[in-house]
């Protein structure tokens, strides 16, 4: 195992590349973007995502972003996850990946760096991963309707009115949602609309315009939903 710090300005973009390591890379501050295809995982500040050996991504920082990142060989853990993955905020964790980013190679085995490793991967072998994708499916049909979301994710049409725009049926839509992306049409969009809210709230927005500006009715409607999906309301979630 080995760290690399890195400090990188909002807009900041690491094209597509793999590593023959896994990683561990971890927003110690800032929000960004690890696209995996065919979607992307959004990573708030101090939550981590995990890639495993050979997957290929690319990373934009949607703000200034301070990222730590480690490196595991893969015969290291081979009981770690062989997909990608969000955790959950784990501040055991986030300080166990600050102290790796001393780490030199050819550490001892049996040594104080030793341990430390052996910690941080036992933590990341009982940490849950966090439902923070948005899978992008290819479908030709499905394509239509995710770029027409995306460009305004205000857009409250229904999956009828969407199968009429396409020409497919609504139970087509329905079943290839299902299909393509492992989540019903109603789910993927508020799962679009969270990732929107997110770099909202990391440029500073206030909380009652990002509400609107993501397509909810009220204030209220969205603080509901993003505290059931990130634990805490979006106020304290921008302040933290």
């Amino acid at each position: 195992m080995r760290g690399l710090a890195a400090d990188h300005p909002p807009g900041y973009h690491i094209g597509w590349h793999s590593h023959g390591e896994a990683q561990l890379i971890f927003a110690a501050s800032g929000l960004m973007r690890v696209t995996v295809e065919p979607g992307h995982w959004v990573v708030p500040p101090r939550r981590a995502v995990w890639v495993p050996a050979g997957i290929a991504h690319a990373i934009t920082c949607i703000d200034a972003v301070a990222m730590r990142t480690i490196y595991v060989e893969p015969e290291a853990a081979p009981w770690l996850p062989h997909s990608c993955g969000v955790l959950p905020p784990s501040p055991l964790l986030g300080e166990l990946v600050m102290a790796a980013m001393d780490l030199e190679s050819g550490y001892p085995e049996n040594g104080p760096a030793a341990r430390l490793v052996a910690v941080l991967l036992d933590q990341l072998d009982v940490v849950p991963a966090m439902e923070l994708h948005l899978p992008i499916p290819r479908e030709r049909r499905l394509r239509r309707i995710v770029e027409a979301l995306v460009d305004d994710p205000t857009d409250d049409r229904g999956l009828a009115a969407w199968a009429r725009e396409v020409g497919a049926s609504e139970r087509t839509l329905a079943r290839l949602f299902m299909a393509k992306t492992g989540m019903g049409f109603r789910a993927w969009r508020q799962q679009l609309r969270l990732h929107e809210a997110l770099a909202r709230l990391a440029a500073g927005e206030a909380v009652t315009s990002v509400a609107l500006a993501v397509g909810y009715d009220s204030p209220s409607a969205f603080i509901a939903m993003f505290r059931r999906v990130m634990g805490v309301p979006p106020r304290r979630y921008a302040h933290d």
